[in-house]
């Protein structure tokens, strides 16, 4: 089968690969719509964390946002899976150490991530094998597009849940790439007024047609009570002007990250009783991105951007945009 494949810095090629096997447990997934996003980006410069720590080498076949059909099963996988339509977690926790047991898989410390950590193979390709139990069925209201949005949807549905909202509260997110806009749109569901705070003027004008309630540039930010703040950001900065711009009693969340250390004042944590809350992975909101696609609450297709084929995609993580390339942030390949 053919896949994307990064076999060091600045250097991605499709190549033929063998098919995988379900091992017992598994199963294999005919892959049919997988996103691309800025982990995969950090892969092909070098960037990416788990280069220099050692929980990923190249070569390295990424993709983990993705949906697909059950194509095969592996021994102890029930036949019924079979021609379902599916996504699938991008974390696959040990299943026996205490985390994994107390339902904290996604941080297990002996995880493998999906295209991402530990050598397991991505979506970025024909078929992909991944555990039964990483599954997620599909209804049919969900059509492939938003389907390969669920894995980025699931972290901005969580970004919004740790916010604690509540109808009539003003939001504000720091960073307008898809999991800001994305949680901007969960905050928007659950009945809050959002602004977004940006730089580009590209990016700002998108997130403007997107009819959220204010979006802002650096030096535009009016002087309001934000009642929660979403830092989606990769500005090292951001971190500590979240902290100050939340309401006392309030919420910040952290969900971006920049490629080099924040600094915040704890003080300003304590003496304002704000909690500050992390999310690392989408895992626990996979479910509810699901059912918040199905019923219509949130549609995350307009930040597709353009689909692309397998081929074009080694430009397309160098930085390139086809012809026709609508301004939204995401780019999906179609297999």
């Amino acid at each position: 089968m053919r896949a994307l494949v990064i076999t060091g810095p600045n250097r991605a090629e499709v190549q033929d690969v063998a098919r995988p096997e379900p091992a017992a447990g598994q199963v294999v997934v005919d892959v049919q719509r997988a996103g691309i996003c800025g982990t995969d980006v950090e892969f092909l410069t070098g960037g990416m964390a788990y280069l220099h720590s050692g929980h990923a080498a190249y070569p390295i076949r990424i993709g983990h946002e993705w949906m697909g059909t059950v194509a095969a099963v592996g021994a102890g996988v029930e036949e019924t899976w079979v021609g379902v339509r599916v996504t699938g977690d991008t974390m696959l926790g040990c299943g026996v150490c205490r985390r994994c047991l107390r339902g904290y898989q996604h941080v297990c410390e002996f995880r493998h991530e999906v295209g991402i950590r530990g050598g397991w193979h991505g979506a970025l390709a024909e078929q992909v094998a991944v555990p039964a139990t990483s599954l997620h069925r599909l209804p049919g209201s969900v059509d492939d597009a938003a389907g390969a949005m669920v894995e980025p949807g699931g972290n901005a549905f969580r970004a919004a849940q740790g916010a604690d909202i509540h109808l009539g509260d003003r939001c504000l997110v720091l960073g307008p790439g898809t999991i800001g806009l994305l949680s901007a749109l969960f905050a928007q569901a659950a009945g809050a007024e959002v602004h977004l705070l940006g730089r580009g003027e590209r990016s700002l004008a998108f997130a403007r047609s997107l009819g959220f309630a204010g979006v802002w540039g650096q030096d535009e930010l009016p002087d309001l009570p934000w009642d929660a703040v979403i830092d989606a950001s990769n500005a090292s900065h951001l971190p500590g002007r979240a902290l100050e711009l939340v309401e006392p009693g309030r919420r910040v969340v952290y969900i971006g990250l920049a490629g080099v250390p924040s600094v915040i004042d704890t003080r300003e944590i304590v003496l304002r009783d704000v909690t500050a809350v992390g999310v690392l992975s989408g895992s626990p909101g996979l479910a509810g991105t699901i059912e918040a696609y199905a019923s219509g609450a949130v549609d995350p297709r307009p930040l597709i951007a353009a689909t692309v084929t397998l081929d074009e995609l080694p430009g397309i993580l160098a930085g390139a945009r086809p012809a026709g390339a609508g301004a939204g942030p995401k780019f999906h390949v179609a297999l």
